[in-house]
Formats: C-alpha cells, structure tokens, sequence
C-alpha cells in the first residue's frame, strides 16, 4: 500500500531540495518512492506541476519506435523508405496524445485542488511511498522547513513527521 505526504516550502528551491533528498533516500533504500511531483503557482496564479516523468515525452519516443519498426517490418518486400518515417511520426504523435492523456501515481486534480490554495511563491511536494524506514527518512527531513499539509500516513507517524518539521522551522527561525 502507498502513502501520500505532501508538504509544503516557502519556496519551489526549498521544495525541488527536498524532493532531491527523497531521490537520495531512495537510491540508499530508505524509502520506495511512487512518484514526486512539486506543485508552484506561476506569475498568473496558475498552478504548475513539475512531474519527475514526462508521459507525453515517453509516448512520444515509444510510439516512434514502434510506428518506425513496423514501418521497416512492411517496407522490405518493397524497399520503399517513406513508410517507416511516415509511421514513425504518426507513432510519435500518437504517442504523445497517449502520454499526454495518461495519469501516473498521485492524481493531477488532487495536486492542483490542494495547491490552489497556497500563497504565490510557495511550492508543496508531494511524495507518495510505498515502504518507508521512518527513523532514518525524519533525520533526512529535519533540516527541511516545511508544513505538512496532507498526509496518508497513520495519527502518530503524522504527528512525529510534523514535529520533525516544526523543529526546522524553529531552528532555522534562530
């Protein structure tokens, strides 16, 4: 089962460190990550999700691929060389519209409701992790100034998470 945490930066900078620190903690297995997006308003007040993985990007280069093999697969009998790169781009188009359309791990309309709400200037990560080394991943977090601003996880491991936070916030007030 996966839990989501979203917390929330004085800035997007503060934000991406963060999500750089649970990247980290995720190549020393401390934690499983799912997916990390930071979600910032821009200029216009539009709220704008950075995803670690761009789908359109992916359907793009997947449907390249396979529009431009199957392209060679029914051009050798006849050694025409048009087909493979006209199916390639229809592979690649509809690929894009495939990945544009596609939703992977935390629900863009989740992310966008909740961040809607947030002052201009400030970012909310959100993280959702399928195992978590609680001990270690709080000593990671503590020097990170945030509020938690929703979270899956259970009363007490909610509770320790915010007062990892505040304790930053505090220290960092000093």
């Amino acid at each position: 089962m996966s839990d989501l945490i979203a917390i929330t930066f004085a800035s997007c900078e503060e934000a991406q460190l963060a999500r750089y620190e649970f990247a980290k903690m995720s190549r020393e297995h401390l934690v499983e990550l799912a997916d990390s997006v930071v979600a910032y308003k821009d200029e216009k007040g539009n709220v704008q999700l950075d995803q670690t993985i761009n789908l359109t990007r992916v359907g793009a280069a997947q449907g390249g691929f396979w529009g431009l093999l199957l392209g060679f697969l029914f051009t050798i009998p006849t050694g025409g060389l048009l087909l493979p790169i006209v199916t390639a781009v229809f592979g690649a188009g509809f690929g894009a519209l495939t990945g544009r359309l596609s939703d992977y791990g935390i629900n863009d309309d989740v992310m966008r409701e909740l961040a809607a709400d947030m002052d201009a200037g400030r970012a909310a990560l959100f993280v959702l992790v399928r195992k978590v080394t609680t001990d270690k991943v709080l000593k990671h977090l503590a020097k990170f100034d945030g509020k938690l601003l929703k979270s899956s996880l259970p009363d007490e491991l909610e509770a320790k998470l915010q007062q990892v936070l505040d304790k930053a916030s505090a220290e960092n007030a000093m």
